[in-house]
């Protein structure tokens, strides 16, 4: 059998993907997704569950974009399954850049909750893609269960998520308040809703102080 340069190439891209220099790992990556090849997604898709830096795994799930969804898509929606949280949370953000709703029935409400925050973010930031029209107040009240999760950085993701359904989240801000942290979480959602330029680190604030004072929505406007 004659090897190709092609063939050289391939072996030569998937060899790198390995490499300690992560300069190399990202020119690999980017080599495999100007060439697709069918052979690259198997490597592809298990590098993404370990590689350790940000811009190497968004060029690999360009790389993946870059190859067929009916290739793909099977492997994706697996590997959202996989036990560990970077290979599900990496899984996820790539379905959301490719995009196709047939991935939709994967996001299930225990990811939409995952015990990961970085897989709960990812999780959050895919339904809203991939949401069949009709679905987004169904989507809506999921996602108001994550109010008052976690660190600033993972309230502003659930904001943003929920933001990006539109006014059809209102009805379900206006009835989380289970805790003062969720009231104010929903509060400060519901001023970004109204005014977009409004930053969220001055409306959370804003949301925490009519909380506590014992206001409620159209105070905190």
């Amino acid at each position: 059998m004659t090897i190709t340069k092609q063939d050289t190439d391939a072996v030569r891209a998937l060899q790198e993907l390995e490499d300690g220099r992560s300069s190399v790992r990202l020119r690999a990556a980017l080599a495999i997704g100007t060439t697709p090849d069918p052979r690259f997604v198997d490597k592809l898709l298990e590098r993404c569950a370990i590689e350790p830096e940000f811009f190497v795994r968004d060029m690999l799930t360009w790389a993946l974009t870059r190859h067929p969804v009916s290739l793909t898509l099977p492997e994706l929606i697996r590997a959202v399954h996989c036990e560990q949280p970077q290979a599900r949370s990496q899984a996820l953000h790539t379905l959301s850049k490719i995009g196709d709703r047939r991935a939709w029935p994967v996001i299930t409400r225990e990811l939409l909750s995952d015990a990961d925050d970085d897989v709960a973010r990812t999780a959050w930031r895919a339904a809203v893609v991939l949401v069949p029209e009709g679905e987004e107040p169904a989507l809506a009240a999921v996602l108001a269960t994550q109010l008052g999760r976690g660190n600033r950085e993972t309230q502003l993701s659930l904001s943003r998520s929920l933001l990006a359904l539109g006014d059809v989240i209102v009805p379900t801000l206006h009835a989380a308040k289970s805790d003062p942290d969720v009231h104010a979480h929903a509060l400060a959602t519901e001023r970004l809703l109204h005014d977009p330029d409004t930053g969220f680190a001055f409306a959370i604030e804003e949301a925490k102080r009519v909380v506590a004072l014992g206001g409620d929505r159209q105070e905190g406007r």
